[in-house]
């Protein structure tokens, strides 16, 4: 029996978000951003965001988390800047107007320094001052500076070296060299190539599909991110972006992937969870719904998103493109 997308009850949950103040609440405000960018784009792939979220209100809010200090976006008003955050807060600006007239000229020339000023010499990128060092990072940074139009030649060489240090002998990515390979991090490190256009890097295509391939879980039909893990409904955005960037979506089973997106859905409260029954959040159904309208947005109606940065694909295409 086929399960129904309730598309009502998901966009009434992310909407209703902001509202239940839980003790959970105020222990996530380092997420807050983040939690914005993931039910903004849930929202505008169910093309109901305009109707739901007061456009003003929401750039309000960013605006409220600008570190003047570091010259970059916190996750919450007097938070110090951080590389996700910053990206978050771009991306959601971006899909409100794309040429950013809401920030200053040196708030752009600001969040380009930042950003720079977080590259290693080895081509790797901290996530802010404190030094933490994640493939994360420099997907994060490349596609900042991609939605600034600030990227170089030079940031592009180095950070693109780096990715391919995280390249594994199993075909998937690291968070750093050597570390195991991860789904999340196969697209960051496969969204950066894609970003610089890179991705003849990658020697062995067929082995990273491979390893891909293999982190959909039977029966049930859901990704996970390492082997022998369960399946989780976030990993149908991390692994299925990976593939339709290397056009290898028809190597797995979408038909399985689509029902278990759709079991983990709570059918009377809204909202998705990583598996049928559990909690659900705004993150889980944030990629599940984006990993359906990867599968077939137009079955639902959805928008195309775009599977190297996760924003609907009628404003990605008019980012200026990347020149060698």
């Amino acid at each position: 029996m086929s399960i129904q997308f309730v598309e009502d009850k998901h966009i009434q949950y992310v909407i209703e978000q902001e509202s239940h103040r839980t003790f959970e609440y105020w222990l996530s405000e380092h997420l807050r951003m983040n939690g914005l960018y993931w039910g903004v784009t849930a929202l505008i792939t169910m093309k109901s965001l305009d109707e739901n979220l007061n456009r003003q209100d929401v750039i309000d809010y960013i605006l409220s988390c600008w570190d003047s200090k570091n010259g970059a976006f916190g996750s919450f008003p007097k938070h110090d800047a951080h590389i996700l955050s910053t990206l978050s807060a771009l991306q959601v600006l971006k899909i409100y107007d794309l040429e950013l007239k809401m920030l200053s000229i040196q708030q752009k020339s600001s969040l380009v320094t930042f950003i720079k000023n977080l590259q290693l010499p080895n081509g790797s990128f901290q996530g802010d001052k404190f030094g933490e060092v994640d493939t994360r990072f420099v997907y994060t940074a490349i596609s900042a500076l991609s939605l600034l139009d600030e990227l170089t030649p030079k940031i592009a060489q180095s950070a693109s070296n780096f990715i391919m240090e995280c390249f594994n002998f199993d075909g998937g990515f690291g968070l750093s060299p050597g570390a195991e390979s991860h789904a999340a991090q196969v697209f960051v490190c496969v969204g950066t190539l894609a970003i610089l256009d890179k991705l003849d890097l990658i020697r062995n295509e067929t082995k990273l599909v491979n390893w891909l391939s293999e982190r959909q879980v039977l029966p049930s039909g859901g990704f996970n991110g390492r082997p022998e893990k369960l399946p989780d409904v976030c990993y149908s955005w991390w692994v299925l972006s990976s593939l339709s960037i290397l056009n290898k979506k028809h190597w797995v089973d979408l038909n399985k992937l689509e029902q278990f997106i759709l079991s983990c859905q709570d059918l009377k409260e809204g909202g998705l969870s990583d598996r049928p029954d559990n909690q659900t959040d705004v993150y889980h159904t944030c990629f599940g719904i984006t990993g359906l309208s990867l599968i077939d947005h137009k079955k639902y109606d959805f928008i195309e998103i775009d599977p190297v940065y996760c924003m609907p694909s009628e404003i990605t295409k008019n980012f200026k493109k990347w020149k060698k």
